[in-house]
């Protein structure tokens, strides 16, 4: 493939909105009225993984987040105020997180070797590795990293529906539930993980996050007894 200047991307540009206009001449006047996508992607910013192309969704469908790795953490303000934006304006109904075999960003959290500041965003890929480091005994170099590319999804789709966000939708009855699919870039094909959450109950106890009405009405003394008892329940 040649090597192309940012001129011929404009250049680029151009021709691609000839084609759309020839093929349908109110491609863009109708594409500025999509404003309800029913669902929201999250994946990983690597350039093999087009989330509309590879889902046949057209531009307007689907609201996309992308960072290395497909992560969601509970500080990364970047993807929280993305999803509540998702969420609480866009009323999405289905919220894909989409990681991908041959990540980039997961082989570099298995290697014992400096990378620069993605250390630090990579880290929590290193824990999901050692929560479940038994699963990878027996596993080729491969074969774990492809394993482990599929306990990440598992990782954010929990991730997410620990948060406020979502568990604040669910308890006002808005429907929503989180995905969790894996891409191959061998193939071309996605596979969904069997990690669907859709409502609280999906949620183990712990994480759950009550509704205002009653928060406001639980007690303020003993809060570990509190604690506990959602442990146990």
């Amino acid at each position: 493939m040649s090597r192309l200047n940012p001129q011929d991307l404009l250049t680029n540009n151009r021709k691609w909105v000839e084609d759309r206009l020839a093929g349908d001449p109110d491609y863009f006047e109708d594409l500025a009225q999509q404003t309800s996508p029913r669902y929201m992607w999250i994946g990983c910013s690597d350039s093999r993984v087009a989330a509309n192309e590879m889902i046949g969704l057209a531009p307007g469908q689907v609201f996309v987040h992308r960072n290395v790795a497909n992560q969601v953490k509970h500080a990364d303000f970047n993807c929280l105020a993305a999803v509540q934006y998702a969420v609480d304006v866009l009323k999405v109904e289905h919220i894909i997180i989409a990681g991908h075999y041959d990540c980039g960003g997961v082989r570099a959290a298995m290697q014992s070797r400096h990378s620069g500041m993605v250390d630090n965003w990579i880290r929590c890929i290193r824990d999901t590795y050692m929560k479940y480091r038994p699963e990878f005994a027996g596993c080729t170099q491969e074969s774990a990293l492809d394993l482990l590319c599929e306990l990440n999804v598992r990782q954010q789709v929990e991730n997410l529906s620990h948060s406020r966000i979502v568990q604040n939708a669910w308890n006002r009855g808005q429907a929503l539930a989180i995905h969790g699919w894996i891409y191959s870039v061998r193939d071309g094909l996605l596979w969904d993980s069997g990690v669907s959450r859709a409502c609280t109950l999906d949620v183990e106890p712990v994480y759950r996050v009550s509704p205002l009405s009653e928060t406001s009405a639980m007690p303020t003394k003993n809060s570990d007894l509190t604690f506990f008892d959602a442990v146990n329940s």
